[in-house]
């Protein structure tokens, strides 16, 4: 019987960058088949290419035995291949069957949309897979593993038998994880075919039939998962040992890096997002937030850099009340910030490294100064690009290329590298190793550290549990825009904190 995928010699180059290296990768028919590799190793390449979204410049590609080249994703929907982003693309007020209709919507005499046919079918759906869902619920008020839920039907509702998941537990605390688990093997056991992307070695071993490795842009081994370990996977994907983060001892100062009293945030129905927040933070200590992603991270995170207005309260950087300052002043005054997502937020794609290595800090010298504060210093943003390329392992071959031709991880270690050699004197992360390999995990890790050891104030906000706890020296955890916890690290679990992020502690505590 013929595999459902087999990739054969697959290469696909980019201006300066071999991303696939006649790549081979075979997916039988009914496994869960696992792709693992740092960032930069050719994975997502790959799966655009699977996908329709790149076409590959060598190489075959045989999909249940017969040889395919798609032109777009919907070649590749058309013949059941279908793509679960890590970046839920849903239109939160939308229902969910809009959503999930959404671009395959059926339609009855006149053109119009045929509800009935469509719940009708997301109903077969949902049984047939075990992935119930009330139709007629609006995506804004499903929790993040609900969300991830309607993804899913979302491309089996287009008839998908094969399933790309990508980095699908980037945002799931570990209960949902076990749900999302749990919906994979019963998918697996009515005939779908999974690829899982991931980057947590441990989830992938448990999950997994089938383990392939990718490194450099070349396949090195294919293996089972009951043969080997998270740190034979982590040799394979960097050649080091998986690294783990953690702390010595807090030895913070006395001075307070930043603090928040009594703040709030409103939504854009004049209702609370962040819920009378007091916390702080001080110098040469990490404290991390905790929380299913919407319960107010975000929110919290824009209204300390100033690009969203509070309601009431009032933020003090190093004891200067900041409440009316501009985004500008507060960089200028010594606020580090790692953006959430770093290609929307971090980053001009198509701007050559150095400029992006001035952004947030072009008013500050090497990039300006004197007379020439309102142009950029070329010279200066060249050389000090040069210096995070170095200090910061940032892998590539000079400082002119663009920002889109870097991997995620080195993408990530150029905006890390950017925010500590302005020696802020409070750094916000928000979320700094998602969607980056172990490798370049470690080097984030280690510069978090070592600016710690030098006295700088840090709010880590992480979807990572193990990242928090092993990172933080306090952990607070925000549920529905309000801080309801203040946890030790030493005493919890990526569970326990889990049930705390997820309201399920704090319920058992009122009974």
């Amino acid at each position: 019987m013929a595999s459902a995928i087999e990739l054969i010699g697959i290469t696909k180059r980019f201006p300066g960058v071999l991303a696939n290296d006649n790549v081979n990768l075979t997916v039988e028919e009914g496994e869960i088949h696992a792709v693992c590799g740092e960032n930069g190793a050719g994975k997502s390449t790959l799966m655009k290419i699977l996908y329709g979204m790149q076409p590959p410049d060598e190489g075959t590609m045989r999909i249940f035995g017969e040889e395919r080249v798609f032109n777009s994703p919907n070649e590749a929907i058309d013949i059941g291949i279908g793509m679960v982003h890590q970046h839920f693309m849903l239109a939160n007020q939308l229902t969910v069957l809009e959503n999930v209709i959404l671009g395959a919507e059926p339609t009855k005499k006149g053109g119009l949309i045929d509800f009935n046919k469509a719940s009708a079918h997301l109903d077969e759906v949902g049984k047939a897979y075990g992935l119930t869902v009330d139709p007629f619920d609006l995506v804004e008020s499903l929790a993040v593993g609900e969300r991830q839920r309607v993804e899913i039907i979302k491309v089996l509702f287009r008839g998908a038998k094969i399933l790309i998941f990508d980095e699908p537990t980037a945002v799931l605390v570990p209960q949902e994880v076990e749900e999302l688990f749990r919906n994979m093997r019963e998918l697996k056991a009515n005939g779908a075919t999974i690829i899982f992307i991931d980057h947590k070695l441990e989830e992938v071993l448990e999950i997994a039939d089938t383990i392939t490795v990718l490194r450099q842009g070349r396949t090195v081994e294919t293996v089972k998962p009951a043969n080997v370990s998270a740190a034979f996977l982590a040799e394979l994907m960097v050649g080091a040992e998986l690294p783990k983060p953690q702390l010595t001892a807090a030895k913070p100062g006395e001075a307070i890096g930043i603090e928040l009293n009594e703040v709030t945030v409103l939504d854009s129905d004049e209702r609370p997002i962040v819920d009378n927040v007091s916390l702080k933070v001080r110098q040469g200590e990490i404290l991390g937030i905790a929380g299913v992603e919407g319960n107010g991270q975000h929110e919290l995170v824009a209204a300390i850099l100033g690009t969203t207005k509070t309601e009431t309260g009032r933020i003090a950087l190093m004891g200067n009340d900041i409440i009316n300052s501009s985004v500008r002043q507060r960089r200028e005054n010594g606020l580090g910030y790692i953006p959430q997502d770093r290609q929307e937020e971090g980053l001009l794609l198509t701007a050559p490294l150095w400029e992006n290595a001035a952004l947030g800090h072009q008013t500050s010298k090497p990039f300006s100064g004197g007379w020439r504060q309102w142009f950029i210093d070329r010279g200066g943003s060249r050389s000090q690009t040069e210096r995070i390329r170095k200090e910061y392992d940032v892998r590539t071959p000079n400082v002119e290329v663009s920002a889109h031709a870097l991997s995620g991880g080195n993408q990530q270690k150029l905006i890390v590298g950017r925010e500590m050699v302005s020696e802020p004197s409070v750094l916000v992360a928000s979320h700094p190793t998602r969607g980056i390999d172990v490798g370049a995990q470690a080097a984030v890790w280690k510069q978090i550290r070592e600016a710690r050891s030098r006295g700088l104030a840090t709010l880590l906000i992480s979807a990572d549990l193990d990242e928090l706890i092993g990172l933080s020296d306090v952990i607070v955890v925000m549920f529905r825009g309000r801080v309801v916890a203040k946890l030790d690290p030493s005493e919890i679990t990526p569970r326990s904190l889990g049930a705390y992020m997820t309201g399920a502690a704090l319920e058992e505590g009122a009974e």
